[in-house]
């Protein structure tokens, strides 16, 4: 009964409006709005959960026991703060909506948050903080190379691990060992992102590709590993492939290269100072070719003026037009709190709250193994924003459907939604 009464408040929580504001820049607990706990319509767009709640004469109080503590080990200031802090907002406001709803197991979620600077020493010691203060779950930066030093204090404690946005399999056993099986990624594996990039690309009639392989970080080289496997299966060819390691101040070098080349389209991911030049650099060489890349591409923050023919994929459009109007309402309450999202990944953040709440409520406690079993069930499992999978192999969340987005005179708008066939097998 009392997993019944969760779900119907999970139904329930879409047009629930938070009273209590949010700060990313300093440490947070969560206080206790009055909620609106009003049913609304059914959504019926692509994408989106049924959100219609049934009928029902529970009623819930304000949760009284001891707090259930998240501890946010990421970085709030660096160069992943504009991934990081909106799915910590995202996650603040899920935990509003579930204390204003009586809590989980009648107790309150609290998270407490922590810069780790990016610093390898600062993450550690900030994820051994958070543990020593209670953390049952550990919240990490949305990379896993810059996430790993929380992750591996919180898997060797018997803490629950999770990335709001991490987009490797490394973010389970893969990465963290057997360990590892009480970590998880609510982002889109690069499996994933990769073939849907080459699926877009072949169904497009790009035949002939130059990949460009950032090896900076994990992420980078799966998504393009996955789009070049899949691109082959398909019967594109891959007539180059350049690679370089960000920062490492070639990427003019990389540009001139594949400037010269023969192709119908570029497949890319990189992020940070590396993207911008590259984008730029190839448009100021009148190279027109249509460019493919990741979620690191998302949001206009880092865009140089005069971008066009640039896909990418992403989890929703923040930029008005995506048609889960279940999403569009829970931007407008970050927006409202005076953080608009920069980029569709914030539904990480309050995907991996309301499943955390579920999986404690289903198994009667927070014990981290109990609460991954259940994890490892999600089977296109109904979220607030919609379905998700795992497995017991892939910790990270595949087979969402993917935003397809495209930048016009350097603003981006939705092109079409695609799901990939399946991840891509890159090993």
């Amino acid at each position: 009964m009392k997993l019944m009464r969760f779900a119907i408040l999970m139904a329930a929580f879409t047009l629930v409006v938070a009273a209590c504001s949010a700060d990313d820049d300093a440490e947070t607990a969560t206080t206790q709005p009055a909620a609106d706990t009003t049913a609304p319509a059914p959504d019926t767009t692509e994408g989106a959960p049924d959100t219609t709640a049934p009928a029902t004469d529970t009623t819930t109080g304000a949760p009284s026991g001891d707090p259930i503590i998240i501890g946010a080990a990421i970085d709030m200031s660096q160069d992943m703060a504009p991934f990081n802090n909106p799915a910590n907002l995202a996650a603040q406001i899920m935990i509003d909506r579930i204390n204003a709803d009586g809590g989980v197991l009648g107790r309150p979620l609290e998270m407490i948050t922590m810069d780790t600077t990016l610093d390898p020493e600062q993450t550690k010691s900030v994820a051994l903080e958070l543990i020593e203060q209670g953390a049952v779950m550990l919240m990490v930066t949305c990379d896993f190379d810059f996430a790993a030093p929380a992750a591996q204090e919180a898997v060797a404690a018997d803490v629950l691990a999770v990335a709001p946005c991490i987009g490797t399999d490394r973010m389970g056993p893969k990465g963290l060992g057997e360990a590892g099986h009480i970590a998880f990624s609510f982002g889109n594996v690069a499996q994933d992102e990769g073939a849907v990039l080459a699926e877009f690309s072949m169904a497009n009639g790009w035949e002939n590709a130059v990949v460009v392989k950032d090896n900076l970080l994990i992420y980078f080289q799966d998504v393009v590993d996955a789009f070049d496997v899949r691109y082959t299966e398909l019967g594109g060819t891959v007539g180059t492939t350049e690679e370089y390691t960000g920062f490492d101040g070639t990427i003019g070098n990389v540009v001139t290269a594949v400037a010269a080349a023969d192709k119908d389209v570029i497949a890319i991911s990189t992020a940070f100072a590396d993207l911008p030049a590259f984008v730029a650099g190839l448009r100021s060489l009148g190279d027109d070719t249509p460019i493919v890349c990741s979620w690191a591409c998302d949001g206009t923050f880092w865009v140089p003026e005069g971008v066009n023919g640039l896909y990418y994929n992403t989890f929703l459009s923040v930029f008005g037009d995506d048609p889960n109007e279940v999403a569009n309402e829970f931007i407008a309450e970050m927006t409202a709190r005076g953080a608009p999202p920069a980029t569709g990944g914030f539904l990480g953040g309050a995907e991996a709250i309301q499943a955390f709440a579920e999986a404690v409520e289903a198994t009667g406690g927070t014990d981290a193994v109990a609460i991954a079993d259940f994890f490892e069930t999600f089977d296109n499992h109904p979220t607030l924003f919609g379905e998700i999978s795992f497995s017991a192999e892939n910790h990270t969340v595949f087979g969402r459907p993917h935003r397809m987005m495209l930048f016009t005179d350097s603003l981006p708008a939705l092109e079409e939604i695609r799901t990939a066939t399946s991840p891509a097998d890159i090993g």
